[in-house]
């Protein structure tokens, strides 16, 4: 019987003849979407990219406001996180790399202020997904908001101790060579204190040791309320070897301690060059920044109080010669 050119074909399980299988795999559908991070098309993917390149040419990121280290423990960048605190710094004008703001992130006073603060200083923003700002505030609370802080540069305290008395003896400075050194001090808010103490009474420069030394952080330029940018910060490889150069320069070199050789009203050096040395309030100078100094000054105070801090000490010595000096 003709069966007009067809043929049975008997049915077996699994996929037709010539689909290939083509049929159920469209079935199945094509599983979650795809992060936007992980969408090549996706702004949030080139961000990522971008992110990672950069991270491939530092070390890695600090905790919260930390400073991120390089060779030799060195300070190379810091991040200031969280909605309050990126907006003090920029507030602040602490100097900023970059603000990287989380995708979707929701808007509060908070973030449009810091916005608004870093347009107007030209600061870039960042669309920054999660995951980057996880990664760069090492798991820090960030809030959607992370402020880049570029490393400070230091100067050389050999080479600014000599550029200003040059000046000074070229008629090029008005008061003589005023500095101050830090020995053990650790709190960056010390610092900050002590940076605008020097703006305020013409001081010429603050000295931190490279080693076991605060630094200066997001922190210190926000306690210094802007006067990190006018006065220079320089660092010593070693402070005992750079206190002898200064006295090597015509520097004398006056260290700050309770049980000190002249008290601070008979100070008799006042209208000379003068670096001032500031111990740590719990240990004091260090017995060989001690056997540098010219001089050991004290500061009377009340029998009740045992110490001042370093901040305040410095503080009242800088007025102290202030006064002096400009009573010729």
């Amino acid at each position: 019987m003709a069966n007009n050119g067809r043929r049975s074909v008997k049915a077996k399980k699994g996929p037709t003849i010539g689909t290939g299988g083509h049929g159920r795999k469209a079935l199945e559908g094509k599983g979650p979407t795809p992060k936007a991070e992980d969408r090549p098309y996706h702004k949030a993917h080139k961000n990522k990219q971008l992110a990672e390149r950069s991270a491939a040419k530092r070390p890695g990121a600090a905790r919260g406001a930390g400073a991120r280290s390089g060779p030799k423990g060195r300070a190379t960048e810091e991040v200031v996180t969280g909605r309050n605190s990126v907006v003090e710094a920029l507030r602040a004008g602490i100097p900023a790399k970059a603000l990287h703001v989380a995708i979707r992130i929701e808007m509060d006073d908070r973030v449009k202020e810091s916005l608004k603060l870093a347009a107007e200083r030209g600061i870039p923003l960042l669309e920054t997904g999660k995951p980057e700002l996880d990664r760069m505030t090492d798991d820090a609370i960030h809030q959607g908001l992370v402020l880049q802080i570029p490393p400070y540069e230091y100067q050389d305290a050999y080479e600014l101790a000599e550029e200003t008395v040059e000046s000074w003896k070229k008629g090029h400075v008005a008061n003589a060579p005023l500095f101050v050194a830090l020995d053990g001090i650790t709190d960056p808010r010390n610092l900050g204190a002590i940076i605008r103490s020097v703006s305020a009474f013409s001081g010429h420069g603050v000295i931190v040791p490279e080693r076991r030394s605060v630094g200066v952080t997001a922190s210190a330029w926000k306690t210094s309320a802007g006067a990190a940018v006018r006065v220079p910060v320089a660092r010593a490889a070693n402070l005992n070897n750079t206190l002898k150069a200064f006295k090597n320069m015509g520097i004398y070199v006056l260290g700050l301690d309770g049980d000190g050789d002249v008290s601070l009203p008979d100070l008799s050096l006042a209208k000379e060059p003068v670096c001032i040395v500031v111990g740590s309030e719990g240990k004091g100078l260090s017995r060989l920044v001690r056997e540098n100094c010219d001089q050991i000054v004290s500061i009377p105070i009340d029998s009740a109080m045992e110490s001042l801090n370093a901040s305040m000490a410095v503080g009242i010595s800088l007025y102290e010669i202030s006064r002096q000096r400009a009573a010729k």
